[in-house]
């Protein structure tokens, strides 16, 4: 996850004060868990990259199992659940699962498209004080109808924040931009400060599930450009007025070399203390700092990659599955520098993105280490003079 506004508060308090704040040294004690507790979801939306639909799944975790795995992650020092699915509230135990998770002290966020959020679930969200609660947007009315393939999806979706902002839950939009809805941006942007949501995830399209059957209507690099400006610019108007929204992306390295281009335009003076910051922040963390456990107990590097298991919960603990680096994969995600090659090898700022996201990669080419078809950058911008961009082709 790239935290736009972080960065941006930090360079309104450098502008304001004519210091820029020290490298953040501290890193988290353990990975980020997206953790997706049951399969069923009540839509069936285009881009779903679990491939779910509204049926029973065979073979998920127990309560008893996911409170063994819960007891092993707390040892292994991870910090924050995000509890998934499908659609987590169609799971009888959730509610149970998250009380014992906030009594074990984790963060604890939940995921959801909304729907299934009427005013009495809304005060079951808030008396379980998850920390924070995503709800998935596509767009405004029918564009986001039509994703979700539900005729009044949207108007659900809306109320169930509204019924959460009454109670004082914390609540951000989600959305994955694709060619079908780029243009629902802006409007969804003024959704998140007319509702007073307090977070925006604007996530790219990646190749996985649904969303690796619809790569080919992936938006185009310029406008995934556009839509970051749109983002930086909104995020910077934000940071200088001290207002509390927050912005992220997720699922693109690249956006924090495309932010230090928008700030070396702008603020050149401040350029290299905000590429020390992205270096320090290291790009992407898949393997690394985020986790995904499935619904059936099988580990996976990220979300992304169900279609690459590392092994399950209920032969093995999660702490040993993920320091075992004998699969060739995880190997190479926990490698500093990775072992990338092709375009992404040759680039000059891989120390700020990472290699991006290795996923895209390995769905277009079997490869997990060519040149990830989704970064949107140009040659010059990430330091590949002609020839070298040529070979590197």
């Amino acid at each position: 996850m790239f935290r736009i506004t972080q960065y941006l508060r930090d360079l309104a308090q450098a502008e304001a004060t004519g210091s820029y704040p020290a490298v953040r040294a501290s890193r988290p004690s353990g990975p980020v868990v997206i953790w997706n507790l049951i399969r069923r979801c009540n839509l069936t939306c285009k881009h779903c990259y679990a491939l779910s639909a509204d049926h029973e799944y065979a073979g998920e975790l127990s309560t008893a199992e996911v409170f063994t795995v819960m007891d092993d992650l707390k040892a292994y020092r991870v910090p924050v659940l995000i509890l998934s699915g499908g659609e987590p509230l169609l799971r009888p135990d959730l509610f149970e699962i998250a009380a014992r998770a906030k009594a074990m002290r984790f963060y604890v966020g939940l995921s959801s498209n909304g729907t299934l959020i009427d005013a009495a679930v809304a005060d079951r969200v808030a008396a379980a004080h998850f920390d924070y609660v995503g709800i998935s947007l596509d767009g405004i009315g029918a564009v986001h109808d039509k994703f979700r393939r539900k005729v009044g999806a949207f108007d659900a979706s809306l109320a169930a924040v509204h019924e959460l902002q009454a109670r004082d839950v914390k609540v951000g939009l989600r959305y994955t931009m694709t060619s079908l809805n780029g243009g629902e941006l802006p409007a969804l942007l003024q959704l998140m400060r007319d509702v007073g949501a307090h977070k925006f995830y604007f996530s790219h399209l990646n190749y996985a599930g649904r969303g690796n059957i619809h790569r080919s209507k992936d938006a185009h690099h310029q406008a995934t450009r556009e839509a970051l400006d749109l983002l930086f610019d909104t995020a910077w108007a934000d940071a200088q007025a001290g207002a509390e929204r927050e912005y992220v992306t997720g699922n693109n390295d690249a956006d924090g070399v495309y932010l230090l281009h928008w700030v070396q335009r702008r603020y050149p003076r401040w350029a290299g203390a905000l590429r020390e910051h992205l270096v320090a922040w290291g790009g992407n963390a898949s393997g690394v700092m985020v986790a995904n456990i499935d619904n059936l107990g099988q580990v996976h590097p990220d979300t992304m990659w169900w279609h690459h298991g590392l092994g399950s919960v209920r032969e093995r603990p999660f702490s040993q599955i993920w320091d075992d680096v004998s699969d060739p994969l995880m190997a190479g995600l926990k490698a500093r520098p990775r072992p990338l090659q092709g375009r992404c090898a040759a680039c000059t700022e891989r120390a700020v993105c990472g290699g991006n996201t290795r996923v895209r990669a390995q769905q277009l080419t079997g490869n997990p280490w060519a040149a990830d078809p989704g970064c949107y950058l140009d040659d010059a911008e990430i330091g590949l003079q002609p020839q070298a961009a040529e070979a590197a082709a």
